[in-house]
């Protein structure tokens, strides 16, 4: 109690540095929840394509093309030496009229022709209802991100691009990608695929034929990245890519965008701790008089930089815990504002949460060593003449 009352002796000041580090650790937490819920996604993905390749059209970027290719393709790659299956999917956007470019996962259709059982390894699991079956047509299992926002519940109908389906399963949410999935029969996505093709081709194309791409498992002791490389040499007008290849794709670029986000917020911080020092800075010079006193009596140099230090750690761990505070709010409203859309951008994880707070705590520790040793370096003759 004696070093808040010492603290906020200058209500003012003392609330204008605690403010300062208040803002730092917001912007860390509110930057750092979006580069948390990312990385989360990401890890799901690289979880996905740890043991498998995936093909996809030549025009289209390995994994995420939407480009429509033959399910004749199975049948080839699965000739392949060192494949032991191949499984066709569609994967699309649920809104043809929505924007491909997202932060993070857009809301999206999948289906497979259920050829991966018993071989994927990646599951989710379905805590209302049910899951699909192979024979299902005209339902659909959706993912927890979209319920809300289509108002989906189970033996309810959803519109799907204009056609009505009906609900029969909600996933448990995994903060990876299936959380913003609708997940249907094939027959009915290739349906959906065909209407969005161009009409001058549409009559002219058998919707069963179509995918968009293709997963393919190995046998045990096959390298993913270099059957990747195996398959897109054997066969034609395709790209393959494996657990290197979403590597590069999409976590290193990721990672970088990650360290960008953390270094402005922390940059924001770090300001803050200048307002400390310049705040215990000022503390110590109108406080030399009382120094002077405190050694003239005994008092060690250890134990006048331990009241600098304990007083600027305070003010360091206030502004964090506050920080911190304003932070979960401002996500936590922001994910409620976008969850009609689907968009829950900020994910604050006990690490960053922690993380941020020991951050702050451990800058106004650093931000107070200087002072503390300049009031420690006092002379106490010097400091009792002090004006």
């Amino acid at each position: 109690m004696r070093v808040l009352r010492t603290i906020f002796r200058r209500k003012l000041r003392a609330f204008l540095t605690i403010f300062g580090i208040t803002i730092g650790v917001l912007a860390l937490v509110v930057m750092g929840s979006i580069a948390e819920k990312l990385s989360l996604l990401v890890d799901g993905g690289s979880d996905y394509y740890a043991d498998k390749v995936i093909v996809s059209g030549s025009s289209g970027m390995a994994g995420f093309s939407t480009e429509p290719i033959s399910t004749d393709l199975i049948a080839e790659i699965e000739a392949v030496d060192g494949v032991t299956r191949a499984a066709g999917s569609i994967m699309m956007l649920l809104d043809t009229e929505q924007s491909s470019v997202n932060i993070g996962v857009p809301a999206n259709i999948q289906a497979s022709d259920f050829r991966e059982q018993g071989y994927e390894t990646f599951q989710s699991d379905v805590v209302s209802g049910r899951a699909l079956e192979p024979d299902d047509r005209g339902v659909v299992v959706i993912g927890s991100d979209l319920v809300s926002s289509l108002e989906a519940e189970v033996g309810g109908t959803i519109d799907v691009r204009g056609e009505e389906f009906e609900v029969v399963g909600i996933l448990g949410k995994t903060l990876t990608a299936p959380d913003k999935a609708v997940q249907m029969s094939l027959e009915d996505a290739q349906d959906l695929l065909v209407a969005d093709l161009p009409a001058a081709i549409r009559d002219s194309i058998e919707p069963r034929t179509l995918i968009t791409s293709i997963a393919v498992y190995l046998e045990p002791g096959e390298d993913p990245d270099e059957m990747a490389e195996v398959i897109g040499h054997e066969v034609d007008n395709i790209k393959a890519m494996g657990p290197l290849g979403f590597e590069t794709s999409v976590k290193e670029p990721l990672k970088i965008f990650n360290q960008i986000i953390y270094a402005i917020a922390v940059v924001s911080l770090l300001v803050g701790g200048l307002s400390v020092i310049n705040t215990m800075t000022m503390s110590v010079a109108e406080r030399t008089r009382e120094i002077g006193v405190r050694k003239a009596i005994g008092a060690s140099d250890g134990a006048i930089m331990r009241q600098f230090i304990a007083e600027s750690a305070v003010m360091g761990l206030i502004g964090g815990l506050l920080g911190l505070g304003l932070g979960v709010m401002i996500a936590a409203g922001g994910n409620q504002a976008g969850a009609a859309s689907a968009t829950e951008l900020f994910l604050v994880t006990p690490r960053l949460a922690i993380g941020s707070v020991a951050f702050a705590l451990v800058l106004g520790v650093l931000s107070g060593l200087y002072p503390a040793w300049h009031a420690a370096r006092l002379d106490p003759v010097t400091a009792l003449r002090y004006e």
